[in-house]
């Protein structure tokens, strides 16, 4: 047997999101709420959406073509391909069968991998599975893909500015300069109704906001706790310090950008609990905030901390300079795409990438929390290594800022229409797209037809 393969992680990244996008701002007049509501108080600027042109299978065809284009990959090369979604518009026939057309010039039908499915976390698995197969007796050398892509869109009301979508191809293999440490990944499960799809006929979730954050950070911190565990029981003697000195970034998954300042502040909270339990180094945090931490009681002030508002504040105005720093750079997607569900946490990662010269990237340490309704999330790490394909990575993404800027920003009453005319799609057979691919940009795959037995049709531009 042949010596393992070693840094297993991502080697190159891919994100394509649709070509319009609406206004938050503009979204805040036309929904005649208080100024800000949107821009402020979720922390959103653009909200990026799909016309009735692109639906799930076109945005992963596009995603996965371009990575391959960009990178100069050859299809023969990639040995598994993993989709994850939730934008589900088949019940039986996965994602993952449609972009195997992209294969079929090649003769490479030997493509290991199929659709995950829960709500956010989806695309977490996709890597997930990549990775253990480029770290199993199964590998047989070849690359893997993992895709995330979702179309999120609300009914009308307060969860529709929420909304967005986009897709993230990930190429994941050996000797990569993003390694993940698959063994220090943590995970927490739970039945919950915090957000689910019931109706089968409609695009549209049914939300329990608040229980839904709260099950985020309920999760947060139960991945939290886990992670140092399996840190501390590593063979070396090094043990875990705080999040914020032992890593560079935090990276959240990003329903609405301001979710991942409490996400933040949270963490610090843990931190500064643990640190006064294990009599840790605390002359940097000030007397006030020490004195609202009880050692017997810490859980429970865990679990109250959001209703107490002062104290969170005053622990939030604490954590501010580092999640300026470790957190903040990896919100330029977020804020300008919006949530795009599974791919959500990558564009976090993307837009970290992105926020600085590659040479700087080099021996940084990412930590990711992956979170998905229902519930699924997951806490893992990357280690950047100076390696070729880094600088590689890191040019090939940062074209993304003047994409964004060269989007068409659509009015609300426009975005609005394109949206009804969607909920209207299941009872139309055969039906044929109304917008037009001159919409598009080059390279970028479209619905042109479902048939009256409801097979899907695409064409690129």
């Amino acid at each position: 047997m042949g010596a393992r393969p070693e840094d297993v992680g991502i080697i190159a990244l891919e994100l394509y999101t649709p070509a319009q996008c609406v206004s938050q701002e503009d979204l805040e007049k036309f929904d005649q709420v208080s100024t800000g509501k949107y821009t402020i108080g979720l922390g959103q600027e653009m909200m990026g959406f799909c016309s009735d042109i692109e639906d799930i299978n076109s945005i992963c065809l596009t995603v996965v073509s371009r990575l391959m284009k960009n990178y100069q990959i050859e299809y023969a090369d990639i040995g598994r391909l993993e989709v994850g979604t939730e934008t589900i518009i088949d019940k039986s026939k996965s994602v993952k069968t449609v972009l195997m057309q992209l294969f079929e010039e090649s003769g490479n039908f030997s493509v290991e991998g199929i659709d995950s499915k829960n709500a956010c976390y989806g695309g977490t698995q996709a890597v997930f599975n990549c990775v253990d197969w480029v770290e199993s007796s199964a590998w047989d050398g070849r690359y893997a893909i993992a895709v995330s892509a979702d179309i999120a869109v609300y009914a009308a009301g307060n969860a529709r500015p929420t909304g967005g979508a986009g897709a993230v191809a990930i190429l994941i293999g050996a000797n990569a300069p993003l390694v993940i440490e698959n063994s220090l990944r943590a995970s927490f499960m739970s039945h919950v109704y915090d957000f689910y799809k019931p109706d089968l006929t409609s695009e549209y979730p049914v939300v329990d906001g608040i229980l839904s954050i709260n099950c985020f950070h309920d999760a947060l911190d139960n991945c939290y706790k886990t992670y140092i565990e399996k840190f501390n029981k590593r063979s070396d003697s090094s043990k875990f310090s705080k999040f914020t000195t032992f890593f560079d970034a935090l990276v959240f998954h990003t329903p609405f950008c301001k979710i991942t300042q409490k996400a933040f502040t949270r963490l610090i909270y843990r931190d500064i609990v643990r640190s006064k339990q294990t009599e840790g180094e605390l002359n940097s945090i000030p007397p006030h905030i020490l004195e609202g931490v009880n050692d017997e009681e810490a859980e429970k002030n865990l679990n109250a901390f959001n209703k107490i508002k002062n104290y969170e504040k005053s622990v939030m105005e604490f954590a501010s300079a580092h999640y300026e720093r470790m957190t903040l750079p990896s919100l330029f997607l977020a804020k300008n795409i919006g949530n795009m569900y599974t791919a959500s946490l990558y564009g976090g990662l993307i837009s970290y990438l992105i926020s600085k010269p590659y040479e700087s990237l080099i021996n940084q340490h990412i930590a990711l929390f992956s979170y998905g309704s229902g519930l699924s999330s997951s806490l893992y790490s990357i280690f950047i290594k100076d390696k070729p394909a880094l600088k590689t990575l890191v040019q090939s993404i940062s074209k993304i800022p003047s994409e964004m800027k060269s989007r068409r920003v659509v009015a609300p009453t426009e975005y609005t229409e394109i949206l009804k005319s969607k909920e209207n799609f299941a009872s139309e057979l055969p039906f044929t797209p109304s917008a037009s691919p001159d919409s598009l940009n080059k390279g970028v795959y479209y619905l042109t037809l479902v048939d009256e037995k409801r097979r899907r049709f695409y064409k690129v531009t």
